[in-house]
């Protein structure tokens, strides 16, 4: 979204709420329209960015888009509940309207990724993000190598985008494995750190790219196997979170050293911020 000096703009389009999904505890999956008469088109958000939700009369808050655009009109994302505006936003139903601000910040370069093995890591609500690239290579499956998808979250009831699994799994050259910190009575999966579940598969590096998603912490660690997996940081990239306020790059809130998040992210190569992460250690 772009004023006529090719900036982005700072207002915000309105959107209607076609449908929300409990996909976890305190979590949200909102499906919201653009209203017709307004010039931004769904097409524009490619996964990796993100846009600012307001809800009217408190606030607005960042989130990455979930899902590619669905019929060529509809966007998906997901809202854990942790905050002033996340409440209100749990708070509204279907057909209510919202604002969006978007898209901005980068995305992944999935057009350098051709013909490479991928490896996607997501943890908890960071999985969002990396749904629609997943969905993006189910897509042009024949465009990349093998697809891997670790998938982790606290305990089962918090896994994300269940209905996903089999469509994942049924893909070719494709293998989804699903871990959780702490298991409970009726769960037969595995149960440890996603790291553990890393070094357990240990992935080939040659060709391939890593893109990881979740808590810092566990972007963190996870990292280092990689690293020790032999993965360069060219072949590593993380999506990050920052505290945004403006989302354009003005109020400087989300700086990483000399980096925005905002607007030089929030997608990056580890050889672009790796070094600036070593205090989430």
């Amino acid at each position: 979204m772009s004023n006529e000096f090719g900036k982005p703009s700072m207002i915000p389009y309105l959107a209607k709420i076609v449908s929300i999904e409990n996909l976890a505890p305190e979590i949200k999956l909102f499906a919201v329209e653009i209203l017709e008469g307004q010039k931004l088109d769904p097409m524009e958000f490619k996964p990796g960015q993100f846009a600012f939700i307001s809800a009217f009369g408190v606030g607005e808050a960042p989130f990455g888009i979930a899902a590619l655009p669905k019929d060529n009109k509809k966007l998906e994302f997901a809202v854990q509940r942790l905050g002033t505006v996340t409440t209100e936003l749990h708070e509204l139903d279907s057909g209510d309207v919202i604002g969006i601000r978007g898209p901005l910040g980068n995305h992944f370069p999935l057009e350098d990724f051709l013909g490479k093995d991928i490896l996607v890591l997501g943890g908890g609500i960071g999985g969002a993000p990396l749904r629609p690239v997943i969905e993006y290579i189910l897509q042009k499956r024949e465009d990349y190598g093998r697809l891997t998808i670790l998938w982790a979250a606290r305990s089962p009831d918090l896994l994300l985008f269940k209905e996903d699994y089999e469509k994942w799994r049924q893909s070719p050259n494709t293998e989804l494995h699903i871990t959780v910190d702490i298991g409970t009575e009726d769960w037969d999966g595995r149960v440890g750190l996603i790291t553990d579940l890393l070094t357990d598969i240990s992935p080939d590096s040659e060709n391939a790219v890593a893109i990881t998603c979740g808590p810092p912490i566990m972007i963190f660690y996870a990292d280092k196997v990689l690293d020790h997996l032999g993965f360069l940081p060219e072949q590593r990239y993380v999506t990050l979170e920052a505290r945004m306020h403006c989302g354009i790059g003005k109020c400087g809130r989300c700086n990483l050293g000399d980096i925005l998040v905002c607007v030089d992210g929030p997608v990056f190569s580890m050889d672009q911020v790796g070094t600036l992460l070593e205090p989430f250690h």
